[in-house]
């Protein structure tokens, strides 16, 4: 019943919140160029259904490989920062800093650095993704209780060994948070990339349809980014069950 219900009331409420939807069309007399209903929608994905799953792809390709980058790069970071006092006291003011700055506002200037193509939307993936992890793999790391740290120096455990062995497993609920959170973001980072460099991407198909005054085809390309951001972060849940399964049976 569980599993049903966690299912089906998703479901349930996404069939209202498309019902309501299409009935204040129906009883606004709202037009399609304002607001399509979900009729129009399906109609404008069945006339390029090739060319939006085709654009699709090359936002999930960004999408994915920015993410990556992000969350490798993202947790060795956290690693050496927790692992070095130092270092992190010098580090972390200049990583806010960067994060500070609008991402809204360095996509063009990617075009200009990287030119156009696929590398100036994996940059702004990564660079929107990145934060996240770092944050949430250090605060998971520093979290490790201190009992566990001296059990680990009674067993004369290297630094390595501890890491691996508690502190790592220690952290990954709460890394698990800053995955969620980044994955969420990447899906956004690709497509204001894509709306600033409209060669390719779901982004692209927004920009080019709102030129053309398309919206049914907009929505169509807004539909897929809903469905595709909504699979990458319950792929994500989904890992973090298989990984993390104490986690959730004690929250439970």
């Amino acid at each position: 019943m569980t599993r049903a219900r966690s299912w089906v009331l998703p479901l349930a409420g996404s069939v209202v919140a498309i019902g309501l939807w299409w009935a204040a069309t129906a009883v606004f007399g709202i037009r399609t160029f304002f607001l399509p209903a979900p009729p129009d929608i399906v109609a404008a994905f069945r006339r390029q259904p090739g060319y939006l799953l085709r654009e699709a792809g090359a936002t999930l390709t960004a999408t994915v490989t920015g993410f990556g980058i992000a969350v490798v790069t993202g947790l060795l970071l956290a690693v050496l920062l927790t692992a070095w006092r130092a270092l992190e006291r010098a580090t972390l003011p200049v990583l806010v800093a960067l994060n500070s700055v609008p991402k809204v506002a360095v996509a063009p200037l990617l075009v200009v650095w990287l030119g156009f193509g696929a590398r100036p939307k994996i940059v702004l993936v990564v660079l929107i993704c990145f934060f996240p992890v770092v944050v949430a793999t250090m605060a998971g790391l520093s979290s490790t209780p201190a009992e566990l740290g001296e059990l680990s120096r009674s067993l004369s455990a290297s630094v390595v060994q501890s890491y691996v062995k508690i502190r790592l497993p220690w952290a990954l609920p709460q890394v698990f948070v800053g995955l969620k959170v980044a994955i969420s973001l990447a899906v956004i980072g690709a497509v204001v990339a894509e709306i600033n460099n409209p060669t390719s991407g779901l982004g692209a198909v927004i920009v080019l349809s709102g030129m053309s005054f398309d919206t049914p085809l907009a929505f169509a390309a807004i539909a897929l980014l809903a469905l595709l951001s909504t699979a990458l972060f319950y792929l994500v849940v989904t890992l973090e069950r298989l990984l993390v399964p104490w986690a959730r049976a004690i929250s439970g």
